[in-house]
């Protein structure tokens, strides 16, 4: 038995907090949620003290990358330093279940294998693979590799052969950049015949979109969640504000990936108010989206990013207009939802995926980066205990 004690318990995104709150955990499962005075914690119970902490559903990050170095041999790689990768990059900031949206798939493969027999800890993983490009687009920023090209809709067969080795989910670069100066498009008939692939198959369909065309593509193919915002443009032109009402009526969710347009452009040398600009689309995005109703995952593509911190995601958020419960169902109950997994909440019966961390994020957001504790199943992952 282990309890968490003192904490400001969150249940939900939409429940009231439990200002001094019990979670009680039984090995994988936890058996009581409530006020102090009304839950007793056994004698012998390993306590976890969460004083001015709070304490919360353990998070997703819906779109992250094993692609470094220490994952490219996960099958033979010490545990030791595979535990330590993904405290580092996921564990560390409360993430207990991830969507790995382009990486080699037998490799993520072993990776799961791995943290799921207990020898490494770790989070739950779904994988994508390698994901498919258009003709002639497969992304410059991971030459020499290139990854299979989808030229007209009977190349789906390909989607489907992925899918049998083992993947998840379906990712389709929609819009993607062949270049640094141009962007290939998917044709709407070749996303729709691989949507209707991995549909058939009870897969769920994510697209890079990278411009207005690009998301415009995936949303007309019928996929189910967008990777990123779409703010690129090579002409200077505006973002096609038609966008956001067209996932809402066809029930497209999407993740921001905010902090990663400055993040990809400082590193590209681009000037400041460029950036910004870049950024503000994304932001504008986001908050039409969101104002609308649409369904928000949070992600940050780290991995790809060697800047692990989410901090600024959550900043960027919330300059989109998302209240921290809004983020919060974004880190927990919307992706549980989109992904038929009966976690995201602190309830008697569901398992003990559990975050605590230090300070109240609905008085600063900045606190869902600072993490005490991470517990998957009851086990502690990061942390003190």
């Amino acid at each position: 038995m282990t309890a968490l004690v003192g904490g400001r318990v969150l249940p939900s995104p939409q429940a009231a907090a439990i200002p001094d709150g019990v979670v009680l955990v039984e090995e994988a499962i936890i058996t009581a949620v409530g006020a102090r005075g009304a839950v007793h914690v056994p004698a012998g119970a390993r306590v976890i003290d969460c004083a001015g902490g709070t304490v919360t559903a353990g998070f997703w990050n819906s779109h992250v990358h094993f692609t470094g170095d220490v994952f490219r041999a996960a099958n033979t790689a010490p545990s030791e330093s595979l535990a330590a990768a993904l405290r580092a990059m996921l564990t560390s900031y409360g993430v207990v279940h991830v969507v790995d949206t382009g990486s080699d798939l037998l490799n993520t493969l072993a990776l799961r294998r791995r943290i799921e027999s207990g020898e490494v800890p770790g989070p739950l993983i779904l994988t994508a693979g390698a994901g498919f490009a258009p003709a002639g687009g497969s992304p410059f920023y991971i030459l020499p590799a290139r990854i299979p090209e989808l030229t007209r809709p009977a190349d789906a067969v390909l989607v489907d052969a992925e899918l049998a080795r083992g993947g998840d989910i379906v990712k389709l670069f929609t819009g993607s950049w062949a270049t640094p100066r141009s962007i290939v498009v998917m044709p709407v008939d070749v996303v729709r015949a691989a949507v209707e692939v991995g549909h058939r198959r009870g897969k769920l369909v994510f697209a890079h979109p990278s411009n207005s065309p690009g998301a415009r593509a995936a949303i007309e193919g019928g996929v189910d969640v967008l990777a990123h915002t779409f703010p690129a443009s090579l002409d200077g032109s505006p973002w096609d504000r038609a966008l956001p009402a067209m996932m809402k009526e066809r029930g497209t969710a999407l993740i921001p990936t905010l902090k990663l347009w400055p993040y990809e452009l400082t590193r590209g040398g681009l000037p400041p108010d460029l950036i910004e600009l870049v950024l503000g689309n994304g932001v504008a995005q986001t908050r039409a989206f969101a104002e609308l109703g649409g369904q928000l995952l949070f992600g940050t593509d780290v991995g790809y990013m060697t800047d692990y911190d989410p901090t600024d995601e959550f900043v960027y958020l919330q300059r989109a207009g998302l209240a921290p419960a809004q983020i919060l169902a974004m880190l927990t109950t919307a992706p549980a939802a989109r992904f038929g997994r009966a976690t995201g909440r602190l309830a008697p019966g569901l398992a003990a995926d559990i975050v605590v961390l230090d300070g109240d994020p609905a008085q600063d957001v900045r606190a869902f980066a600072k993490v005490r504790t991470t517990m998957r199943d009851g086990r502690v992952l990061h942390g003190r205990t």
